[in-house]
């Protein structure tokens, strides 16, 4: 199977909708390099928590930094948080595009992938599932790790993070003009990668 040079996957989606479970997938499918680039935000957050100034802990991150404890639900509400601010997204968008233009393929998942960091990805996929099906996910996920919370206080916190991608002035949470949408409300992880891989596979060069 063939792709050209500096083939791009742009999968976007909201909080547990699976697009992080898709993205592995498919980079692992086809051999591309990935990278969640919610992990950027989530050890900016991190950072912030640790009492850094937004704007300073973006320019200053390092791939160290992209270790540690960064699934907390604290870290994910200041990853939110900070990626709301224009400065903090301007720092993180050249290690985005970089990365995408590598040889060999790569896949990026996120919120704004498609929309504003890869326009012109050859893909664009966007994965999401309802409120209520990513909220128990997250519980199940959060539970299982020794998390103590209730299903109530997650699906609050999917809802508030839900508003705030997606009413933000800078790169808003939207799907592309020309992404394929894939809901996974009622799929299992097989259906859902199935899906994806189809779709990249209908763009090969």
């Amino acid at each position: 199977m063939t792709f050209q040079a500096g083939f791009t996957v742009a999968i976007d989606g909201p909080a547990a909708a699976g697009k992080g479970t898709v993205s592995k997938a498919v980079a692992a499918h086809f051999g591309f390099a990935h990278l969640d680039t919610g992990l950027l935000y989530r050890a900016v957050g991190a950072r912030v928590l640790r009492g850094a100034d937004p704007v300073e802990a973006a320019r200053g991150l390092t791939p160290d930094d992209l270790g540690g404890k960064l699934r907390t639900p604290e870290v994910a509400q200041a990853a939110s948080r900070v990626a709301v601010i224009p400065e903090v997204r301007a720092a993180l968008v050249d290690f985005q595009r970089s990365f995408a233009a590598r040889d060999g393929g790569a896949v990026l998942d996120g919120r704004d992938i498609g929309t504003v960091i890869c326009p012109n990805a050859q893909v664009k996929l966007f994965v999401t599932a309802s409120a209520e099906v990513r909220a128990e996910r997250r519980f199940l996920e959060l539970t299982g790790q020794g998390h103590d919370t209730t299903r109530a206080q997650v699906l609050e916190d999917v809802v508030a993070r839900d508003r705030r991608d997606r009413e933000r002035e800078e790169a808003p949470l939207k799907p592309a003009e020309d992404a394929v949408t894939i809901d996974t409300s009622g799929m299992s992880i097989d259906e859902a990668v199935a899906a994806a891989v189809a779709a990249v596979e209908a763009r090969r060069g």
